[in-house]
């Protein structure tokens, strides 16, 4: 197997990180107990940073104690990902290191108790919008935490390895926020980062069966948004799942948004979003996607925010949708 070596890009992306990822690395050695928190409703990006980053702690200082933390995927787990780790209280009561991947406000991070760590760091790729960490490497250039996560290992001084394991977790997370690389945030950068992990012998065509395998029940849904969305007068494709829909397909919230890029590459259609009520928390879930004009402006105006073309927002009420809608219409107008 061909080496893999460090290229130019890689060293130069991450030359603006030097002093924090220098103390980030000081801080991983230096805490016996250390948890890897990322945000609720878990995604590719999310999981895939997540169980990346801790298998490489783990690879590289078996003597740390490593918990990953949050709320377990109603289809990724265990299917692409190994169960979250149940941890009591008391574990908190003593000093650890919190290390909070792809999420930017500390409202969304899955588990609030990343508060009691005696040290906060944050590794994220969505805009910088809340300062809750001690140390932070944030750059909203890279298409996924993921990738910027790869970025600082590649560029930690010492000898450490980089597991297949760990990069088959990375991979998909890549992947996954990336679209495939088929969104405008894939840059050189990730292409370079990705090569690296495929060096290491990851089997991406056993990835991607694990990441978009379908269930024959499956189909209903995807039958049902092609009979049930909704075009803007400008080119807005939507759907909504009610409580009530989501029980006679047999889908949970969190899967609302599955089907969302169905509308991708349809002539006519500008952005596509998919609104799933979420019963628990009394609102509605927004997610969002573009071929070209930025929406996440859109999306702050709705307790959201991501992306330029890939963001998440919310409504409390149908009666915000039109409202809703009609920002975005006017993208396009």
């Amino acid at each position: 197997m061909k080496k893999a070596t460090l290229s130019e890009i890689v060293i130069k992306k991450g030359e603006q990180f030097t002093s924090e990822y220098d103390l980030i690395l000081k801080k991983i050695k230096e805490f016996k107990r250390i948890v890897i928190f990322r945000h609720i409703m878990p995604d590719f990006d999310a999981l895939g940073s997540q169980l990346g980053l801790a298998t490489w702690i783990k690879d590289n200082f078996p003597d740390k104690d490593v918990r990953v933390v949050g709320d377990n995927h109603v289809v990724f787990t265990p299917r692409l990902f190994p169960v979250m780790d149940s941890v009591k209280d008391d574990y908190f009561n003593d000093d650890f290191l919190a290390i909070i991947v792809d999420v930017s406000n500390a409202s969304r991070v899955a588990d609030p108790r990343f508060k009691k760590a005696k040290y906060i760091i944050k590794i994220d790729h969505h805009p910088d919008i809340e300062r809750f960490e001690d140390v932070k490497a944030v750059d909203t250039t890279m298409a996924a935490a993921s990738e910027l996560i790869v970025n600082m290992l590649l560029n930690f001084k010492g000898k450490y390895i980089l597991s297949k394991d760990a990069s088959s977790y990375f991979y998909i997370g890549i992947a996954g926020d990336s679209g495939r690389f088929l969104y405008s945030n894939t840059s050189p950068h990730t292409f370079n980062i990705c090569e690296y992990l495929l060096n290491s012998g990851i089997n991406i065509n056993e990835i991607y069966q694990k990441m978009y395998v379908k269930k024959l029940e499956d189909l209903k849904v995807t039958a049902y948004i092609l009979n049930n969305f909704n075009v803007s007068p400008h080119g807005v494709a939507y759907y909504v799942l009610s409580g009530d829909i989501q029980k006679e397909l047999n889908i949970t919230t969190e899967r609302g948004k599955e089907n969302v890029n169905l509308f991708s590459n349809i002539e006519g259609i500008g952005a596509w979003c998919s609104i799933t009520e979420d019963l628990k928390d009394h609102c509605w879930r927004i997610s969002i996607r573009s071929k070209e004009k930025a929406i996440n402006g859109v999306a702050t105006m709705f307790e959201g925010g991501g992306h330029a073309q890939a963001s998440g927002a919310k409504i409390n009420s149908l009666d915000d949708l039109p409202r809703f809608i009609g920002e975005l219409d006017k993208l396009f107008m």
